[in-house]
């Protein structure tokens, strides 16, 4: 059994001129939009609630090794990148 609350909300006219308008769009009522968009924002629900996956952007850049860095000791790695060396 579903159970339904009727509620006030006080919607900004310009969010909710955009509501009314994809109700229009894709033939929907105005409480499913706004049931849609809440389920979207608190639960990431709905056909548009996946989240983008990352991608990186790898980026090169020319430079060179400084004098006295060796690559397989992290720890003097640490200490050039801290200052201390």
């Amino acid at each position: 059994m579903l159970v339904h609350m009727r509620t006030t909300l006080n919607i900004d006219d310009r969010i909710m001129k955009q509501i009314r308008q994809e109700a229009a769009r894709s033939g929907r009522t105005i409480t499913q939009v706004i049931e849609n968009l809440l389920r979207r924002g608190m639960m990431g629900g709905g056909p548009r609630g996946k989240k983008r996956r990352f991608r990186l952007e790898w980026v090169k850049v020319s430079g060179e090794l400084l004098p006295g860095v060796d690559l397989s000791d992290r720890d003097v790695l640490y200490e050039i990148m801290e200052g201390r060396k």
